[in-house]
């Protein structure tokens, strides 16, 4: 009879009983109150909560800026992790720690922080809604460091802010808000993925290939890119579930326009405020279906990448 194989942890049963009621208690449970909840409404009443105008409305941003938040930070993250983990510079451990600011940053605290950052009098507010007035102040200061009078400064400084009038660019309180502050919260998970397989990723891969004559940009789209997808692609949607439900550091800066800066998230937040529980728990079980389905699809993505890439090997 063949000897019964033993496992490094013991306690199968004890130990598949303790997950399983854990997932129960914390996920599983949860979600099913969510569907049972709104099973209350009618059909019709749970189709005119969910498709109400500003309930829409609030799917587009929510799902749209996430998206696109996602996708940002995937490129950018990758040129962060890319830096860290190939380059020496002047201030990397500081670079380096900076990235999981947003893990210990309180949701509250970045959203207060981005809003007075980007808002019409803030430090960087101010130069992007205003950029005539901050050039032309430039180049008056400069005028009157050259010895110019005082009249061609003022003259330079109506001009400037007269000829750009209409370039400014408002952040604060408009979806573009709300996508940097979804921008600030998804960038460590896409750094902390990737630099992992950079720093693990030999670099006589490279080397191989210089020396068969490929480009750089060969290097990486036929050498690099395929090893890293699959962390890139689980970065990109870690990124985007924490965005999709981000509430503390968006609210702030969003402005809360109705059919124009409202995420879902709020929409919740407010029919619970007005003890609509149905209503709530239908909105918040369209956007679990939702997120469900779109994390899928970039889970199936990820299996087929990292199959593709063991047949490749």
């Amino acid at each position: 009879m063949a000897q019964r194989r033993k496992n490094v942890l013991p306690g199968f049963s004890l130990t598949l009983g303790y997950t399983l009621l854990y997932l129960s208690l914390i996920v599983l449970i949860p979600l099913t109150a969510i569907f049972v909840k709104s099973a209350e409404l009618s059909p019709a009443e749970f189709w005119r909560i969910v498709s109400a105008p500003r309930v829409v409305a609030s799917y587009k941003v929510s799902f749209g800026l996430s998206l696109a938040a996602a996708g940002i930070n995937s490129v950018f993250g990758l040129m962060l992790a890319w830096s860290l983990a190939r380059y020496s510079f002047p201030g990397k451990k500081l670079v380096d720690a900076l990235v999981d600011l947003p893990f210990a940053l309180p949701t509250a605290v970045a959203g207060i922080a981005l809003t007075a950052l980007y808002a019409g009098n803030g430090w960087l507010g101010k130069f992007l809604e205003t950029p005539g007035h901050s050039i032309g102040f430039v180049l008056a200061a400069l005028w009157r460091h050259l010895g110019g009078t005082e009249e061609t400064a003022a003259y330079l400084s109506d001009s400037c802010a007269e000829a750009l009038a209409g370039f400014g660019v408002k952040v604060a309180y408009t979806p573009l808000g709300i996508l940097v502050a979804l921008i600030f919260i998804g960038l460590p998970f896409v750094v902390r993925t990737v630099q992992p397989i950079l720093e693990d990723l030999d670099m006589e891969l490279e080397e191989a290939a210089a020396s068969l004559g490929a480009r750089r940009w060969q290097t990486f789209r036929h050498v690099l890119l395929p090893i890293l997808l699959p962390a890139l692609l689980t970065g990109f949607a870690l990124a985007f579930a924490r965005a999709v439900g981000e509430y503390g550091s968006v609210i702030f800066i969003a402005g809360n326009i109705p059919l124009v800066s409202e995420i879902t998230p709020l929409m919740i937040i407010t029919k619970l405020e007005q003890y609509d529980y149905a209503g709530a728990t239908a909105v918040a079980a369209v956007m679990l279906l939702l997120s469900f389905v779109l994390l899928l699809l970039v889970n199936i993505l990820q299996t087929w990448s990292s199959r593709r890439m063991r047949r490749g090997y």
